[in-house]
């Protein structure tokens, strides 16, 4: 079969060449969410973090990345996606330099809210240069199962690198690593990445950004404010910035629908497949996060794994990934995307159910291994059809507002998912001390927390089963038909010479 080439400047690039760069580019903005996980103790020790500072290392990151997910994205379908790409590039290389020589807390939680700010720019950006490049068919589908694969994978990637450079080095270079790949990523993506934007009305809505911005901003950090002990869902914190957030959230409907060029053209809620996958993903997204926050508990401090020993815990998780991902692109050549994207979403709903099976002496390899298995081959499963799905018979000029609200829902799930997760392991565990009856011992510590995390893997797999009835429900096959057949065509975009990047 002959390769696509992308035309620039009078050359031919090799879309896979593309896809490669951008695939870099969000392997390290997914893997930074985490790679910092299994660093945090040493973090505390080197500069003299409280206990309540300590998770805005995370949230920080958090925060901004989920907040500025949609500016992002529809920044690059009006300024050049490549622009876009490179600019968030050089933010998250500098601020990862800057990370990595802080000095201070204060200094190393505003350098990680940058960081997030920059990996909001690269992650829209990236997903709709790939879907601008390739044109909807079995090219796409096998270029978003190499993006699935890779960008699902960062997350477990980074408890290993992070967990092994934490323990071989220092949890400074969890940042520093960040700087050659940024400064070859974006090297090679100045020459060899087309830039393409929409063609007409480039008028900047600027109070819809802020809206938009500031509510997400609010919503993200309530959830996470929501998800510490300290906290909960009824402090008033929490209550406060919901309620902003979900304020200026409205305010940004109201605008949007009157606004002649808005930040968000509301109308392409009415694409049933991009909708549903957004709402699959809100699902899929919770369970998954919350999986890596309660499994990496488990290991860490019931099982007593060292950093880099928890990190290897979960590589089977990448391959796992890998491997669904690789079936996926295939599978939806010969089944019904509807049936892949469902059957992913229950298999790994059955992983969480076997992480149920979890003691206080529970094996590695008889029963953590065998549950992290089968949950990563159906998160594979589900990732590249999902993504397929929010993505078909969407037009060019809007394919960075569509990977920025795919983006979007994926990060608030997880937020969202989470919190709530975490309150109901908070709320099994508490329960399970107080019927002891006494002062609880360190095995009865141990055994309280497995309760609770048993009640969080059982959500999960709720919530997955919850994506699958949503996607069997309201997807219909005319809504996805374009996918295996690639009948739909990419509108064109206006290219921009390479003197403009």
């Amino acid at each position: 079969m002959a390769v696509t080439t992308t035309v620039r400047s009078g050359r031919t690039i090799n879309p896979w060449v593309v896809l490669t760069l951008v695939c870099m580019a969000q392997f390290m903005v997914i893997l930074d969410a985490t790679v910092v996980n299994v660093a945090l103790p040493s973090i505390k020790r080197g500069l003299s973090f409280s206990d309540a500072d300590l998770q805005w290392i995370v949230n920080g990151y958090t925060l901004t990345f989920g907040g500025f997910l949609l500016l992002g994205g529809r920044a690059g379908d009006l300024f050049g996606r490549q622009r876009i790409f490179l600019a968030g590039l050089v933010i998250f290389s500098l601020s990862s330099l800057v990370n990595g020589f802080a000095q201070s807390p204060t200094m190393l939680i505003v350098g990680r809210a940058v960081q997030g700010f920059g990996g909001a720019l690269i992650s829209p950006a990236a997903l709709s240069i790939i879907t601008t490049t390739f044109e909807e068919g079995a090219r796409r589908t096998k270029a978003l199962g190499v993006w699935s694969a890779i960008a699902a994978s960062g997350a477990a990637f980074g408890l290993l690198i992070g967990g092994a450079l934490t323990q071989a080095i220092s949890w400074r270079w969890a940042f520093f690593v960040n700087v050659p790949v940024g400064a070859i990523t974006i090297a090679l993506a100045w020459r060899l990445v087309p830039n393409s934007r929409v063609e007409g009305d480039r008028g900047v809505d600027v109070l819809g950004a802020v809206l938009v911005t500031g509510g997400l901003m609010s919503i993200v950090y309530a959830l996470a404010k929501a998800a510490s002990p300290q906290e909960g869902w009824t402090s008033p914190t929490v209550l406060l910035f919901g309620a902003i957030g979900l304020a200026l959230l409205v305010m940004f409907l109201v605008t949007e629908m009157r606004y002649r060029a808005p930040l968000v053209r509301l109308s392409i809620f009415r694409i049933r497949s991009l909708s549903t996958a957004n709402g699959a993903m809100l699902l899929v997204a919770g369970g998954m996060f919350a999986m890596f926050y309660f499994a990496g508990l488990y290991v860490q401090i019931v099982r007593g794994y060292s950093p880099f020993t928890a990190g290897l815990a979960f590589l089977p998780v990448c391959f796992g990934i890998g491997v669904g991902a690789g079936l996926a692109a295939q599978a939806v050549k010969r089944l019904d995307v509807r049936v892949v994207t469902c059957g992913g979403m229950i298999i790994a709903a059955t992983g969480f159910l076997l992480l149920q099976r979890i003691t206080v002496a529970s094996g590695y390899v008889d029963v953590l291994l065998p549950a992290l298995s089968v949950m990563s081959v159906g998160l594979g499963l589900t990732f590249v059809p999902v993504t397929l799905i929010a993505t078909t018979t969407v037009r060019a000029d809007d394919a960075g507002l569509a990977s920025g609200l795919l983006n979007t829902s994926q990060q608030v799930g997880g937020s969202l998912g989470l919190a709530i997760l975490a309150t109901l392991a908070v709320d099994q565990t508490n329960s399970y001390v107080r019927k002891l009856g006494h002062a609880p011992a360190v095995q009865d510590t141990f055994a309280a927390l497995i309760q609770g995390y048993r009640i969080a893997f059982l959500a999960g797999a709720i919530l997955l089963v919850l994506g699958a009835v949503l996607v069997g429900t309201f997807i219909r096959r005319a809504d996805v038909a374009g996918i295996a057949t690639g009948a739909a065509v990419a509108p064109d975009v206006e290219r921009i010479p390479d003197t403009a990047a």
